[in-house]
């Protein structure tokens, strides 16, 4: 009796609240911190899926984004997503007013083709954090959904995931009752499609003792194989939570632009969460690889402040990172064009082929969110996985380059074929591949050596049997894989590919990254040729810090046994 009675009282509270306000935060109310809260009841299997499951990484094909929609608030961030990702895929909008939400459509000139709505109560925005997983059974068949436990008490929120997978007919399994009862939020999931996921300490802390939401204590061993028995996670890097993000969600800060490479947001040195981010990147880069078994590629990019203030300061945590892939395109927040030219750059520079369209992010920020917090996946109903790792510079011989790639598909694969050209103006040749281990769904293709001096652009397209056809990258041919054929292992232009400098501009720290290449000895100098600094790398990543410098270019001298590089720095 005195349970029914707590939870009677809860639920009123809950709706109290909830009637009251216009909008949810991306945290914690100082009311909903006060609540105790107790999670639906389940209706779906509470048991792990009986095969071997995969969670899809986020640059896989996908059959719809789900976003949610309620007054006027964040709308014109929404109507941006409907307008780009309807372009891409089924767009599925929770709203209790559709008749509104379509004469705002409307106003604006967006149809509702390609556009469900779904009639159900919410009452928040945050669809990543309380949205449906998607996870396939043995790699690429079955589509299932994962549903956590919700880390915020909203309970229509918690129990969207019921109603879509109602609507599309899809079995959902959900971590609610011991002994797999789960607390998680999706904007701290990060994952490669192949078993390694990421994200902050926050998933131990909301599922240890000290939880408010009546769940079992789960140590970190249990935490670790539930995300495996539900998501076929084998690898869980977790990291220290960062002082100034409240919501301690690692999309914030960090997102997998494809199995080998991360995208990092940069602050300056020493400002708000900056020390820990780099303290966190580096125990990752120093104790995990690749799932190709190489290290992590690292790209930097801008944490943009607020009127030159950033969250130490109390400007408000913006980011670039926060943004959502939808087949060919990718939305990326925008908020100031002195920083979001460079941001464009560096998406544009790293994902080619792809949309790459921003949309103004400063009014739903403020609630610590962007386009990512604020968006959900389904899944494709018929996947054909690609995966290859991009082949590096190659030094001239009269050998063909021998080109691997994973495809695989639930009916099997038909054929599989490789594209290149050393001139994407004039069209591809194609070389039929080969599956040379069916164990490990490996299909071998060869390009035809190459002159020194030529740069090889490739794609590989496979097809299964019931006709399903994908590429990879998803935007060939407008996008692709490249490599440079060079003369020798000594050739000053081999470190000019190896090189990655992000962000360029910078308002003053400069990171430097290496792919193959240590002991790189460097030096500083100004227009005037004044030397500012020098040092050696010695590894394949180094700072350098112009902070104090003021705004202009400076000159990077690089050297190393058999050439020198120079490379241009602007500091904003």
């Amino acid at each position: 009796m005195k349970y029914i009675l707590t939870t009677l009282i809860t639920i009123f509270l809950l709706a109290n609240h909830f009637a009251q306000a216009q909008f949810l935060p991306h945290g914690l109310t100082e009311q909903e911190k006060t609540m105790d809260y107790q999670p639906p009841q389940a209706v779906g299997f509470t048991t792990p899926p009986s095969s071997p499951v995969r969670t899809p990484a986020e640059w896989e094909e996908i059959d719809g984004l789900c976003v949610r929609w309620e007054g006027t608030w964040s709308r014109s961030v929404l109507r941006n997503i409907v307008k780009y990702a309807k372009e891409e895929c089924t767009v599925y909008i929770v709203t209790e007013n559709e008749n509104s939400v379509v004469s705002h459509l409307n106003q604006y000139g967006i149809d509702q083709n390609n556009i469900v709505f779904v009639n159900e109560p919410s009452n928040s925005i945050w669809f990543r954090d309380y949205g449906q997983w998607n996870v396939y059974t043995n790699d690429v068949d079955s589509l299932l959904w994962v549903d956590w436990i919700y880390n915020r008490p909203r309970p229509e929120d918690d129990v969207i995931p019921v109603a879509l997978a109602d609507l599309l007919d899809i079995p959902l399994y959900q971590t609610l009752t011991a002994p797999n009862d789960l607390v998680n939020t999706g904007g701290n999931f990060m994952v490669d499609g192949f078993g390694t996921a990421f994200a902050s300490e926050l998933i131990l802390e909301e599922n240890d003792a000290t939880n408010n939401f009546g769940t079992s204590n789960h140590s970190e061993i249990e935490v670790n194989q539930i995300m495996n028995d539900f998501m076929g996670i084998e690898r869980y890097i977790k990291m220290p939570t960062l002082p100034y993000d409240g919501i301690h969600h690692i999309d914030m800060h960090i997102k997998l632009l494809d199995e080998e490479t991360l995208l990092i947001g940069q602050y300056p040195t020493g400002t708000a969460d900056g020390p820990q981010i780099e303290s966190n990147l580096n125990y990752v880069l120093n104790n995990f690889n690749s799932v190709f078994g190489t290290q992590y590629k690292i790209i930097r990019i801008p944490m943009p402040p607020e009127g030159g203030q950033y969250p130490n300061q109390n400007g408000d945590y913006r980011t670039y990172t926060n943004s959502v892939f939808v087949n060919k395109t990718i939305l990326i927040p925008l908020y100031e064009e002195q920083w979001d030219t460079t941001a464009l750059r560096i998406y544009r520079e790293a994902l080619p082929g792809y949309k790459v369209v921003g949309i103004d992010c400063n009014e739903i920020i403020t609630a610590s969110g962007a386009i990512h917090c604020i968006t959900k996946a389904v899944g494709s109903h018929d996947p054909l996985l690609i995966s290859h790792q991009p082949l590096q510079d190659q030094i001239y011989s009269a050998n063909d380059y021998e080109i691997n790639a994973l495809v695989q598909h639930a009916e099997g694969i038909s054929n599989a074929t490789l594209f290149w050209t050393t001139d994407t103006a004039v069209g591809y040749a194609s070389v039929a591949m080969s599956l040379t281990n069916p164990t490990e769904n490996t299909w071998t293709g060869f390009i035809p050596y190459q002159q020194a001096g030529q740069e090889v652009f490739y794609y590989i397209h496979g097809e299964a049997t019931n006709g399903k056809e994908q590429v990879r990258p998803i935007t060939a041919p407008d996008g692709y894989w490249k490599f440079k054929v060079l003369s020798s292992p000594t050739e000053i232009e081999e470190l000019e590919l190896q090189i990655g400098v992000y962000p360029n501009p910078s308002t003053g720290q400069f990171n430097i990254n290496f792919d193959r290449m240590e002991n790189v000895d460097y030096a500083i100098f100004d227009v005037r040729g004044k030397q500012l600094m020098n040092g050696n790398s010695g590894s394949k990543y180094f700072v350098v810090n112009l902070e104090d410098a003021s705004g202009g270019l400076y000159l990077l001298k690089l050297s190393w046994e058999g050439g020198t590089k120079t490379i241009r720095l602007q500091v904003l």
